[in-house]
């Protein structure tokens, strides 16, 4: 029987996959793709997604005007960013927490305003007490007093509860902030991403040997000196920002580290070509005015570039950058400078 059953499944004929044949590719978008793919194998780098969409990126940089357009289009008709959606209910939890806030200060506001009738009818009493032949008022008085006593009574146990809600709210708000990735005021990234991105792309770097570089960026503080207006610097910084975002790649993290600096993760980037990107950033805000009150102002900023190496510490790489900035100030006929470790 046994033997019977083998020659059976010998005699079942496996399944078979028709050999399909690829067409060349023709479109243009056809064609760059595969030239994306084949730089990756060149560079022996994993054809994963991600490393896709780096390369996707930085080749399309060397491509005619009109191939970037076309490929720009599509990309945002399918875009879809986890990044986004995280940011958005960051911000929807933060309004929500501003709405709690108002609410107790209205409550505090009708508390207080309790407390202040509370004290007038008691000197109104006091009025009445002294003028004896209207004692039939002094009884309404005292009845309206002790209405009004309780009801203050109740008030300030349902302020309290609120308050201690309040207190709970804000400790889960807190928690939750401990743990965003987006700053508010300059709309980037803020600083805690920043530096878990840049740990992450140090592993990488150490399993597949690419390189990638940081920069710094910062208003020009001889601009921030001669406008001394704190409330301008801070719409200028934030014009920084938003063509820091207009110029990035997709791939590319643009954060705020603190004070007004700005960082710029450019992933599978040496260091030639950070100092190109850095160009075009200095060139792309010298270009742009900013107006105040009569004046125009023409922004200008001041670049820090360094790698990106598993040698050294996340911090030590961001000081490095940060000295970049430093030596740029040093010359003044440079806007950025590379600052390596020894």
């Amino acid at each position: 029987m046994a033997g019977s059953l083998r020659s059976r499944n010998r005699a079942v004929k496996e399944p078979t996959i028709a050999a399909v044949e690829i067409d060349e590719p023709t479109s243009e978008l056809e064609i760059y793709s595969k030239e994306v793919l084949n730089a990756l194998i060149k560079d022996n780098l994993p054809p994963t997604p991600n490393n896709f969409s780096l390369y996707f990126d930085r080749l399309l940089e060397d491509k005619s005007e009109s191939l970037r357009k076309q490929i720009h289009s599509m990309l945002e008709l399918e875009e879809s960013n986890d990044d986004e959606n995280t940011i958005m209910l960051e911000q929807s939890l933060k309004r929500g927490f501003g709405s709690i806030k108002n609410i107790l200060g209205v409550t505090a506001n009708l508390y207080k305003n309790m407390a202040l009738m509370t004290k007038i009818l008691e000197k109104k009493k006091q009025e009445l007490q002294d003028n004896t032949e209207i004692q039939a008022a002094i009884s309404v008085a005292s009845s309206l007093e002790s209405d009004v006593s309780k009801l203050n009574s109740i008030l300030k146990k349902q302020s309290t509860q609120m308050r201690d809600f309040y207190d709970e709210t804000a400790k889960i708000i807190k928690g939750v902030e401990n743990e965003t990735i987006f700053d508010n005021r300059y709309g980037v990234y803020n600083k805690r991403y920043l530096m878990t991105k840049i740990e992450q792309e140090m592993e990488l770097i150490g399993e597949f040997k690419h390189k990638s570089s940081l920069i710094m960026i910062e208003l020009s503080r001889e601009l921030k000196e001669s406008v001394d207006n704190d409330k301008a610097i801070t719409l200028m910084t934030r014009t920084i920002a938003r063509l820091l975002l207009k110029t990035s790649r997709r791939s590319d993290i643009v954060a705020h580290y603190g004070n007004g600096v700005f960082a710029m993760v450019l992933k599978h980037t040496d260091i030639d070509s950070a100092k190109k990107a850095s160009e075009r950033l200095c060139e792309l805000v010298s270009n742009s005015n900013f107006f105040l009150a009569d004046r125009e102002i023409q922004l200008k900023i001041s670049i820090g570039v360094t790698d990106i190496s598993t040698l050294y510490t996340v911090e030590e790489i961001v000081v490095s950058a940060m000295d970049g900035i430093e030596k740029a100030y040093s010359d003044p006929k440079i806007d950025f400078a590379v600052s390596l470790r020894e």
